[in-house]
């Protein structure tokens, strides 16, 4: 499965219904905060250590998203910080 990002500012997303059925795991650095539906385990969100000051949003579960100019390919198992870099951002 591709999980296509979609970076979304902090002061430009607001959940509308359900945040109690949200619950949150951690990685080793606890920075980075992933957040699933408890009920159906779908990752729509969540808090990538990446971009502290923005969520990331699965595209997957927007109903209308916006068309995506720029896409960059991250494999999952190297480095994010990494990927950013070979793309130039």
């Amino acid at each position: 499965m591709v999980y296509e990002h979609l970076f979304i500012k902090h002061d430009d997303f607001t959940i509308l219904a359900g945040s109690d059925s949200i619950t949150e795991y951690t990685f080793r650095t606890k920075t980075a905060k992933h957040l699933f539906c408890k009920i159906c385990g779908v990752k729509s969100f969540y808090q990538p250590r990446s971009h502290p000051d923005s969520y990331s949003i699965n595209l997957k579960c927007v109903e209308q998203p916006p068309q995506v100019k720029n896409t960059i390919n991250f494999d999952g198992k190297n480095d994010f910080t990494k990927s950013l870099a070979k793309n130039n951002l």
